[in-house]
């Protein structure tokens, strides 16, 4: 109960600080229906059970920049594989803002590529669809053969929006690598998801 109360904890404080509900979704690697029941339950005492999800905390990869650096080695390690099995060779690293970047970031220089950076934005009330774009300030997508980056897979709709805007580019997504994957997905609209960590639920 006490993490639960945590949760609650940080997610009132960063709404406090202006975040909305995907942002706070992101910084506590949860879904925005779990964010919700966690700011409904700090105003309530009786409420509808919890959504069903898991909380990922990183930080103690992420306040090392040693062990980061590794960490991006055994990702690149997962996604060599599949790409070179497939005879393609990576032109791109995308990092998805803001968890994913410094991830990716490691990445692209490990692999020799270009990095670009994608920031996903705005959220309508009870609509799934996220809004994104790639950023002016990085490498450009047009055409190039590219990998995915991120810190945790939640539902797997930010990394669907990039593969959507890469393919209508003319730029191929030739694999996804994550810290964690809470989807248990094999795959994200047909491009192999690579995971240090896999976590499925038991019912």
């Amino acid at each position: 109960m006490k993490n639960i109360e945590n949760l609650i904890q940080k997610a009132l404080e960063l709404q406090a600080n202006g975040l909305v509900t995907r942002q706070i979704a992101d910084e506590l690697n949860v879904s925005r229906e779990t964010v919700t029941w966690l700011l409904t339950r700090a105003k309530k005492e009786d409420v509808s059970t919890a959504p069903k999800d898991i909380s990922v905390n990183w930080s103690s990869i992420g306040k090392s920049a040693y062990r980061m650096r590794h960490i991006g080695i055994a990702m690149c390690d997962m996604v060599l594989d599949t790409v070179e099995a497939t005879g393609n060779d990576i032109d791109l690293v995308v990092g998805i803002g803001l968890s994913g970047v410094p991830l990716a970031s490691l990445m692209a220089d490990e692999l020799d590529t270009e990095l670009s950076v994608y920031h996903a934005y705005g959220e309508h009330e009870g609509e799934a669809k996220l809004k994104g774009a790639f950023s002016r300030n990085f490498a450009g997508i047009k055409g190039k053969k590219c990998i995915i980056v991120d810190d945790v897979i939640t539902t797997g709709n930010t990394i669907n929006d990039v593969i959507t805007h890469l393919r209508s580019s003319g730029a191929k997504p030739l694999a996804i690598a994550v810290l964690v994957d809470k989807t248990g997905s094999d795959a994200l609209s047909d491009v192999p998801v690579h995971a240090l960590v896999r976590i499925v639920r038991v019912d």
